[in-house]
């Protein structure tokens, strides 16, 4: 892939965290300026960017999140954009204290799995990256923070920090993705909502990419439409094999809730993934332990997901169905340990799909050259795409505009090792 073509027509595909990202750091490019290089993201949504996990995720940024490769990339790059752009008031960043928990829930009614119906339960494995050592308990003390205002004392059996402090941030992971493509656009970002059918490759002189075909979601524009293209970036998530059918990603369902405080209660700024021991009059057919993970976000909102599942990828972000069982089953949970959830009103219900490389590894990050020249993939981020967002996005800027990735070594990454 050549650096020095005359034109480049980029087009990515996916608005989600990693497209919308990618659209910045390559209109941020200092080769942008000033060149004929175009920028279009297209984003398959009838409802806008970040209707999958870019929007319905908890927004964690950890130095102790994997792989090790981005991660020391996107760190310091989150740090940079909010100090560039404001990111405390524009998209909630913030450092967080980070803990795991384990205690007793109190009664309530009887509870579900969490998990939703037509799936079996699935790890979200967000934990993997961290030192197991860091995460011994000590059974001295119950070690709650004189802070952490919003579980109860007596529910507890032990708190330890899971990381040290300054290294786990947040970010309200919407409001990251749609100034993401605001930046862009200020920048010359083109915009399209249209649901992107397929990828054009012309195979005269070895296969290169010459453009994609996608139908437009205007009323009334049915008939498909080309753009041509010298770079396409795919970053659709769990639908990119809908797209490129050889990539070895599959769909992690997760199901979510928000929980908005009553007024004048006070939210300390922790993230906790917790253990719960549920009452033995409680989900008598369920299970006895539940790990919901508990976000407090800036806005005084509360972020609590369950597990996820093995249900079926449908057609578009779209069609995804929330199964109001599993989020309620969450808010049982989380409220089970405290009194400020439990008084607090569900504002939102939700599920997404997390990409994850089918094979073990990834994310699959790099130029897919044994399918076409021109041909980027950026996918396969599970639960860390919010966090590895960044740097994923600084290397495939390198890689279209320099001709190579420069900012980490990601070999491992590569869609060779994959596909």
């Amino acid at each position: 892939m050549s650096s020095e073509s005359a034109v480049k027509n980029i087009i990515i595909i996916g608005g989600g965290i990693i497209g919308c990202t990618t659209a910045l750091y390559l209109a941020s490019h200092p080769r942008f300026a000033g060149s004929s290089a175009t920028v279009t993201l297209i984003e398959a949504s009838k409802q806008g960017i970040a209707q999958g996990a870019s929007g319905k995720a908890g927004g964690l940024v950890a130095k102790w999140a994997y792989p090790k490769e981005l991660v020391n990339v996107s760190f310091q790059e989150h740090v940079r954009l909010a100090t560039e752009y404001n990111g405390t008031n524009r998209w909630g960043w913030r450092f967080v204290n980070c803990g795991s928990w384990e205690g007793r829930g109190e009664p309530f009614a009887q509870s579900g799995t969490g998990v939703g119906a037509g799936g079996q339960r699935k790890s979200l494995e967000k934990t993997l990256g961290l030192d197991p050592d860091a995460t011994s308990k000590t059974r001295k003390s119950t070690g709650l923070p004189d802070d952490l205002n919003w579980v109860k004392p007596d529910l507890t059996e032990s708190y330890s920090p899971m990381a040290a402090a300054g290294a786990t941030a947040q970010v309200h992971p919407y409001l990251f993705t749609k100034s993401m493509l605001e930046l862009a656009q200020e920048k010359g970002v083109k915009y399209i909502s249209g649901k992107v059918t397929s990828i054009i490759v012309d195979q005269s002189g070895g296969p290169h990419v010459t453009g994609v075909t996608y139908t437009p979601n205007e009323p009334g524009a049915d008939e498909p439409q080309t753009l041509p293209a010298t770079h396409v970036i795919l970053a659709a998530g769990a639908w990119s094999p809908k797209i490129v059918s050889s990539l070895p990603i599959v769909g992690t369902r997760a199901h979510s809730i928000t929980i908005v405080p009553q007024p004048g209660t006070t939210i300390a700024p922790y993230v906790l993934f917790t253990e719960i021991a549920l009452p033995s009059d409680v989900a008598p057919k369920g299970p006895r332990h539940v790990s919901p993970e508990i976000y407090a976000r800036p806005t005084n909102e509360v972020y609590c997901c369950g597990p996820g599942d093995d249900s079926p990828v449908p057609e578009t972000v779209d069609d995804v169905v929330v199964d109001q069982e599993a989020c309620e089953s969450i808010r049982e949970h989380v409220m089970s340990i405290s009194a400020e959830l439990r008084a607090g009103t569900v504002d939102r219900r939700q599920a997404c799909f997390l990409p994850v490389v089918s094979v073990g590894g990834g994310p699959i990050v790099g130029p897919a050259d044994t399918i076409a020249k021109g041909l980027i993939i950026a996918t396969g981020h599970t639960c860390w795409g919010i966090c590895n967002a960044p740097g994923t996005a600084k290397a495939v800027a390198e890689l279209v505009m320099d001709g190579k990735i420069k900012c980490a070594n990601l070999d491992k990454l590569r869609p060779s090792r994959f596909l």
